[in-house]
């Protein structure tokens, strides 16, 4: 009998763990012999824990009240009738159609949905999710984790400055023996961010978030640590910084403090 081929979909249900049991033997047989399918599909599961690592303090949090499905029920049999905001034409078979959409929500990223409607991380807190999330993202990206190169320092800096509104520099992390590898744009809920990712000569990244903060002035600076990542984050002069590498890397903490010694920000 002839093997059926391995697609990627067989190896991306793998790494989300909802791969037929009986097509599970042929899809590891495969990886056995093909070392970089196996490479990658444990970097998508390292990729996946750190990312349900990042978003944790969101998934735990209560979901509010006026989204419990026992209140909802209970405002609709109240004798003053429903609330504004249920309408009054709704049955109980609808209520059991909107606990499903609910529940699906909730197995496919219902963080999302609650991280929308309940209050954001603010300040340093919220730098340093943003910055360890960036790192889970494109940490392991070994096709194009950045979007300028190293050798564009300047024009990474001039992007930057330009899309922050502030005059942003590029550390040199040369005398601890990382390169600037390049840069790139990301979103953030504060509006755009700087992003920039250095490497050393065995691989090792680190990743660098920039932006301006909702508060003016001076931040101290805090150790924040999700998943397989640690870093560091700061502000300065109304500038916030996060430096993230692997959490059991040596020399993250002094290297961080180099840094906000060293950098110098204008308005």
């Amino acid at each position: 009998m002839t093997a059926r081929p391995i697609h990627e979909d067989d190896l991306q249900a793998l790494v989300d763990d909802r791969l037929d049991p009986a097509r599970r033997p042929e899809v590891e047989a495969y990886l056995a012999g093909n070392p970089d399918a196996r490479a990658r599909v444990e970097r998508l599961r390292r990729l996946g824990g750190d990312l349900r690592a990042a978003f944790a303090p969101v998934a735990v949090e209560p979901v509010p009240a006026r989204l419990n499905l026992a209140h909802i029920a209970a405002a609709r049999r109240s004798p003053r009738g429903p609330t504004k905001w249920v309408p009054a034409r709704w049955v109980p078979a609808q209520y059991a159609a909107a606990a499903s959409v609910l529940l699906a929500l909730g197995g496919l990223g219902g963080w999302a949905l609650h991280g929308a409607l309940a209050p954001s991380p603010a300040g340093i807190e919220a730098l340093a999710q943003e910055a360890s999330a960036s790192f889970a993202v494109y940490a392991p990206d070994r096709i194009r984790p950045v979007e300028l190169a190293g050798a564009d320092r300047d024009e990474i800096a001039r992007w930057f400055s330009a899309r922050l509104a502030r005059r942003v520099g590029v550390p040199d992390l040369s005398a601890a023996g990382y390169r600037l590898m390049g840069g790139r744009l990301v979103a953030t809920a504060q509006g755009p961010a700087g992003l920039l990712m250095y490497d050393d000569s065995r691989g090792t990244r680190l990743v660098m978030l920039i932006r301006p903060m909702a508060e003016p002035g001076d931040a101290p600076m805090r150790e924040h640590t999700t998943g397989s990542a640690a870093g560091y984050a700061w502000a300065k002069d109304g500038l916030g910084y996060s430096l993230v590498g692997p959490a059991d890397l040596a020399g993250l903490h002094p290297l961080a403090n180099e840094i906000r010694r060293t950098t110098a920000t204008n308005t």
